[in-house]
């Protein structure tokens, strides 16, 4: 139940994530629907094309391609006027959709019994990997890519997950780790925490 719930938060946000990019880049109907399916799904479909395991498709995510789908449906046919006003929710939305898919992509390697290394891949590509193609399929330039911390998180709850310093087996300690990567993404956009030594180290 824990991961379903955490599944369809993710899909949720992140769909809504795409959409609202959509349209503010002004695409029709068609992109919007593409670009908000893409932003939810790549990463899983990045992260299994990687690790060299069976690629679940689009059409097969079962129940979480139509949570994908109404929302993008309500954020293309509710009044612009509103839904443009909820842009500016997007750092948090797309904060849920990070911290949700690095949990998910860290539980997928557990599952699958990869070691370290593979976890940390695992959370990093599942949990950058729909950011980045929205990103890219936007013509902009990807979050990931920016001296923002991002990634970084995504990191982090493949780190903590692998380790054992929480049980991803236990829905309290997996909610936990849930709400506190987002608190930190959040957290980091808002007070400008960044990886940039350029300042630091001048040539």
């Amino acid at each position: 139940m824990a991961w379903e719930i955490l599944n369809i938060l993710a899909v949720s946000a992140f769909a809504f994530s795409g959409a609202i990019v959509a349209l503010n880049e002004r695409y029709d109907i068609f992109g919007t629907f593409i670009l908000g399916i893409a932003t939810p799904f790549a990463g899983g479909i990045i992260r299994n094309i990687a690790l060299d395991v069976p690629v679940v498709h689009v059409w097969e995510q079962g129940y979480l391609f139509y949570v994908a789908l109404g929302t993008i449906a309500i954020v293309y046919f509710f009044p612009k006027s509103w839904v443009m006003s909820w842009d500016r929710w997007n750092i948090y939305l797309d904060a849920i959709g990070l911290s949700a898919f690095a949990l998910q992509g860290a539980q997928f390697a557990i599952a699958n019994d990869f070691p370290l290394g593979g976890i940390l891949f695992a959370a990093i590509l599942t949990g950058v990997g729909g950011g980045v193609t929205r990103d890219v399929l936007a013509q902009r330039r990807p979050m990931v890519m920016h001296q923002e911390i991002y990634a970084v998180w995504a990191l982090l709850t493949g780190l903590v997950a692998g380790i054992g310093i929480v049980d991803i087996d236990s829905s309290i300690q997996t909610y936990l780790l849930f709400v506190v990567i987002i608190l930190c993404r959040v957290l980091s956009y808002h007070l400008g925490w960044h990886l940039r030594f350029r300042d630091m180290y001048r040539i």
